[in-house]
């Protein structure tokens, strides 16, 4: 996914990033072509993905870093790629319970990779060839409509 015009963050687990985070979202999305509507959902989907980089991902250490990648897409099929990675033991995605089964409906948390894949066009979950786990995220530009 990287390319020239990739905007690549590093920081130390903090929410107090996640402000920062959200403008870069917000220009870069711009950028790509994304509307109103598009970059609220992709700024929803990042803030999610950092904070669960910090608080699952990294386990709230501070010395632990979360890893950010925005690329803007050209071509056939314009957009933005999102990376974000953290520097945890991983997961099995397989492994997530259903938030929408009875038992987890009342839950207060379980809901984040199930919301991203709602508002995302597309979305992987893997171990990271660096370590750590990352979310690959992608949201097209929609064509106007006439």
């Amino acid at each position: 996914m990287a390319a020239a015009n990739t905007v690549r963050l590093d920081f130390y687990s903090s929410f107090d990033m996640l402000d920062f985070v959200q403008v870069v979202s917000d220009h870069i999305g711009r950028q790509a072509g994304l509307d109103d509507e598009a970059r609220h959902w992709v700024g929803v989907a990042v803030r999610e993905s950092v904070i669960n980089a910090i608080k699952h991902g990294n386990a709230n250490d501070a010395q632990k870093r979360v890893h950010v990648e925005f690329t803007p897409l050209d071509g056939d099929a314009p957009g933005l790629a999102i990376r974000v990675r953290d520097e945890g033991p991983g997961f099995d995605p397989s492994a997530l319970p259903d938030c929408l089964a009875p038992e987890n409906l009342l839950k207060c948390s379980g809901r984040g990779i199930f919301l991203i894949r709602s508002f995302m066009d597309e979305l992987v979950l893997q171990r990271a060839p660096e370590g750590g786990m990352e979310v690959r995220m992608v949201k097209r530009v929609q064509p106007q409509q006439a």
